[in-house]
């Protein structure tokens, strides 16, 4: 998966929630395009403190190279 594929994702209107499934079989769900960072080989991924906070909790860096698929989370749940 690419930089611009997740830009893709991140810029559709209306932004649709989605799950990235990564190598090692961790996923993350994004609810919100704030709180991914795109970089040209990583993403930085923002978890709330709670959810529907701004408040952050913590942020992953996940290498582009380990994303094994996206899916909208309503198919994916």
């Amino acid at each position: 998966m690419s930089h611009k594929d997740i830009t893709r994702l991140l810029q559709a209107n209306p932004f649709v929630p989605f799950r990235i499934f990564l190598t090692d079989g961790k996923t993350y769900d994004i609810h919100h395009r704030d709180f991914v960072w795109v970089f040209r080989t990583r993403l930085e991924i923002a978890t709330p403190l709670k959810e529907g906070e701004r408040l952050l909790e913590r942020t992953d860096r996940v290498a582009l190279l380990h994303i094994v698929r996206v899916e909208d989370l309503k198919r994916a749940a």
